[in-house]
């Protein structure tokens, strides 16, 4: 078997420890603090948190929708796919090195998204993006760490408290959608949703799409209009 190689490395802002780039062969991954967080070889999921979320709210003019954390760029190109030329993505990746490594290592992954005239990208913490403005987005997404019960960064613990969602929930249009990933269920955030008075669906998918026995969780939450 192939041994992982070491690609890069970099400190994540806060004291959030060293975030790792490995390859090994044609697959990639993504660690922090010898935690997994993201492969090149599942992203089935991260795909689902872009269509479900998109969906709901591509048929508006000119939808604008944020993404908080940019991963390995799937789940940004994944909204590309499912939004018109009218559309305009917002991106919130707290770790500059990340952008470095999709405009490097894993830019062919998800075939470039960055490059997509519709794409905006902001090295900020995505919860001060969200906090700028008042119905500002028709969709956001939380693809941010392990979800809201798998920490391995303390700061993104706000993003789902219950300050976060309604902050989260001030900055959606009305109608809007607010999708979050997670790599395991947590009915402790489910009723949080509820209490900050989303209407919710949780919605199980597969790891890497229709393969595997591996499953995630997304939460759709909708704003009443």
């Amino acid at each position: 078997m192939n041994p992982w190689v070491l690609l890069d490395e970099a400190e994540v802002p806060g004291d959030g420890g060293k975030m790792k780039l490995y390859q090994r062969a044609f697959e990639f991954s993504i660690s922090v603090k010898n935690d997994e967080l993201m492969n090149s070889r599942m992203h089935g999921s991260e795909d689902a948190l872009a269509e479900l979320a998109c969906k709901h709210v591509a048929d508006r003019p000119t939808p604008r929708v944020l993404i908080g954390g940019l991963g390995m760029g799937f789940t940004l190109r994944a909204a590309l796919e499912h939004l018109g030329a009218n559309a305009e993505v917002v991106v919130a990746e707290l770790v500059p090195a990340v952008v470095k490594w999709n405009q490097s290592h894993l830019a062919d992954l998800a075939e470039r998204p960055l490059e997509d005239s519709r794409v905006e990208v902001r090295v900020s913490d995505v919860g001060l993006v969200i906090k700028e403005q008042t119905e500002a987005y028709d969709a956001i997404m939380l693809d941010v760490d392990n979800g809201p019960d798998g920490l391995t960064h303390e700061g993104n613990d706000r993003l789902y408290s219950r300050g976060g969602l309604n902050a989260a929930k001030a900055a959606l249009k009305p109608g809007g959608m607010l999708g979050v990933w997670s790599a395991e269920p947590d009915p402790a955030f489910t009723k949080r949703l509820r209490g900050a008075g989303f209407k919710i669906k949780e919605v199980t998918v597969r790891a890497r799409g229709k393969r595997g026995g591996r499953r995630h969780t997304i939460w759709l939450a909708e704003k009443k209009a």
